[in-house]
């Protein structure tokens, strides 16, 4: 979504004059600041991205124009989510999260929009899955408005990557405690004047198999913070929009695990390990989420076009690479502020994005060096 200047310091001023549903546990402004803290890091990493790769780096990984053209585009879309927020809590009087400091394991354009790839679909399921918890009926077709928006992003993403836009027919939604462990693993540090805000990290779950995992395919799981934990009476769950898909869970000691993936999980899934099988709740998920990637495709635009560059998306033996990287383990609890929050209105101006013409049929092989990536970070960091 495209705000023009006057719109967004329209909509942070009408923000200021609303009255707020405040519940005990968590308060509307608390969910926007959330919002405002992923907005900063997806900000950052396009930003990072952009800097770090040029419009002929993105062409020799086989990215045909206009990608590099849309590419700044969606990172202008997060600045903007990320400004507006900012004004929007400060023109209610409350004080914005400010942005952190973060480690991105892209190592070259492939990896890149890989992790951007995985990234815009973590910040759909976290819109998701917020949107139950916003009272306010203006914040939440605010937080709407972004959520379509990052949606396109994904399904853009995944499209120049080769898969299908939409993986299935429904997304799923992560909640907060969610969402910040799986964001934690990005974040070194954040200002000490950032306010607190009601979250916390899982111990940390990934599938360290770089191999896309199928439908029926049996794929490891690894706790890998160290975490000790009594394996009686523990389950896989898969998380969907529907509640969670239960799955067998072997345990093959030290923290780790093996499972089948069920029927019905498509596309970028989580699975947390829970305590019992009859919810996936704070109370009883034990580390999690991990990201779990499947291949959808071939996908029409991604891999009917022609002309396929030299940078296919390269397939990783070892992990060493990224075990050099200073990446965080997630912490016990966010910084973040709270306070009320107001209405919202703004207008939007009309965007000259050009129509992307071309993907590379990119495969699935720069995604899973993506989650390989996360888990020797992660692993490294124990």
């Amino acid at each position: 979504m495209k705000f023009s200047t006057v719109a967004l310091a329209g909509a942070a001023t009408g923000l200021a004059h609303s009255t707020l549903t405040e519940r005990a546990d968590i308060t509307d402004a608390d969910i926007l600041n959330y919002a405002l803290t992923l907005e900063h890091l997806e900000a950052a990493f396009y930003q990072e991205g952009l800097k770090n790769y040029t419009h002929g780096d993105f062409q020799k990984a086989g990215m045909h124009d206009p990608f590099y053209v849309n590419l700044k585009e969606t990172a202008s879309d997060e600045q903007q989510h990320a400004q507006f927020l900012t004004k929007a809590l400060k023109a209610a009087g409350a004080k914005p999260v400010e942005a952190c400091t973060y480690a991105f394991p892209a190592t070259d354009v492939n990896t890149f929009l890989a992790l951007g790839n995985i990234l815009e679909g973590v910040g759909v399921s976290a819109y998701l899955g917020a949107a139950a918890s916003i009272m306010n009926k203006t914040y939440l077709t605010a937080a709407g408005s972004i959520l379509t928006t990052e949606a396109r992003h994904s399904a853009y993403l995944r499209a120049a990557l080769g898969e299908a836009p939409a993986a299935q027919a429904f997304d799923n939604p992560l909640d907060f405690n969610e969402v910040y462990t799986l964001a934690s693993m990005f974040i070194v540090s954040c200002p000490e004047s950032n306010g607190k805000l009601p979250v916390k990290a899982f111990p940390a779950l990934t599938m360290p198999s770089m191999a896309p995992a199928t439908t029926g395919s049996k794929v490891e799981l690894m706790v890998v913070d160290g975490v000790s934990m009594d394996t009686k009476n523990v389950y896989a769950a898969f998380i969907t929009v529907t509640g969670p898909v239960w799955a067998p869970l072997e345990s093959t000691g030290d923290g780790n695990f093996e499972v089948t993936i069920p029927e019905g999980v498509t596309g970028q899934s989580y699975v947390v390990l829970t305590k019992g099988n009859k919810q996936a709740s704070d109370d009883n998920i034990l580390a999690g989420p991990a990201i779990v990637g499947q291949p959808n495709g071939p996908m029409g635009v991604g891999s009917q076009c022609s002309g396929r560059g030299s940078g296919s998306m390269p397939s990783m033996t070892s992990m060493s690479v990224w075990s050099s990287m200073a990446m965080p383990m997630p912490t016990a609890s966010m910084t973040i502020s709270s306070g009320s929050m107001p209405s919202m209105s703004a207008s939007a101006s009309a965007s000259s994005t050009p129509v992307f013409n071309g993907a590379n049929g990119k495969s699935m092989s720069g995604i899973a060096s993506v989650f390989g990536a996360l888990a020797a970070v992660a692993a490294f960091l124990q």
